[in-house]
């Protein structure tokens, strides 16, 4: 399936616009684009983006303007099921499920990368970690601690270095709601690139995290282990956050009894 001529389906769950992707048709999407010279943003949506996206404005206009939009969550996938949605676990796409796919494909077909965010050194160090599985990698880091102020001169001079490396596909690792509002206010000043945002994805190529098993994620509960890892910083977002989001659930409910009521007489 050509996804730069088919579009998926388009949907909304929990308030926000998700799109039925494998991780196999975001890495042909993105390998069409990139062939043809043209920029494109690939979002993703779980929980905490759902509930950003009723709070920040940013956000919601990010998301809006989003090429496509992954589907990060195996709850949300639950909960469009529970809602007569037609999603299986195989529209979960997030970096983890497509990574290894992915730097496979840029090294194959000789995409440029730039990685922007982290903490300094923390890019340089899951760099040198990605180029020992793919030696002929064509890839680029700069930390995201630098003025992100729209025409700032450092946020300037980082569009500059993206540009002039000319960047294939740009990851933004950030954290919501940065990264989606650094793409937002600077996509146009690229000369092209696939952008995805990224969160702490290098963090865990770089090892100064750990890497959640990956069947836990396919099970749903990476989350819990992410939570058990970092109590602190995350106990707000999984178990308070969520019930910012009742109201978009009864809304999906509601929906779900008028699509079934016909069928029913």
């Amino acid at each position: 399936m050509d996804l730069s001529v088919i579009s998926p389906i388009r949907l909304r769950l929990l308030g926000g616009a998700v799109d039925l992707l494998t991780p196999d048709e975001v890495l042909r999407f993105t390998a069409r684009r990139v062939s043809q010279g043209r920029k494109a943003v690939v979002a993703n949506h779980n929980a905490h983006s759902l509930a950003l996206i009723r709070k920040c404005e940013r956000m919601a206009q990010f998301y809006a303007t989003a090429d496509l939009v992954e589907i990060d969550s195996v709850p949300l996938i639950a909960w469009g099921k529970l809602m007569g949605v037609p999603i299986g676990r195989r529209h979960r796409s997030t970096y983890l499920d497509w990574s290894e796919a992915f730097w496979a494909l840029a090294a194959e077909q000789g995409w440029r990368v730039f990685h922007l965010g982290g903490r300094p050194g923390v890019g340089e160090l899951a760099a040198t970690a990605i180029r020992g599985r793919w030696p002929s990698l064509n890839l680029a880091v700069h930390h995201g601690y630098f003025d992100r102020r729209s025409g700032s001169a450092e946020n300037t001079q980082i569009l500059n270095m993206i540009n002039a490396f000319e960047a294939d596909v740009v990851l933004v690792g950030m954290g919501m709601p940065i990264q989606e509002t650094w793409i937002l206010e600077n996509r146009d000043r690229l000369n092209k690139g696939v952008i995805f945002p990224l969160g702490g994805a290098f963090d865990f190529e770089a090892g100064v995290q750990v890497t959640p098993p990956r069947w836990l994620g396919w099970l749903g509960f990476e989350w819990l282990f992410r939570f058990a890892t970092q109590p602190r910083r995350l106990f707000a977002r999984y178990f308070i956050e969520p019930w910012s989001l009742i109201g978009p659930a009864m809304s999906d409910v509601l929906t779900a009894l008028r699509r079934r009521k016909p069928a029913n007489r």
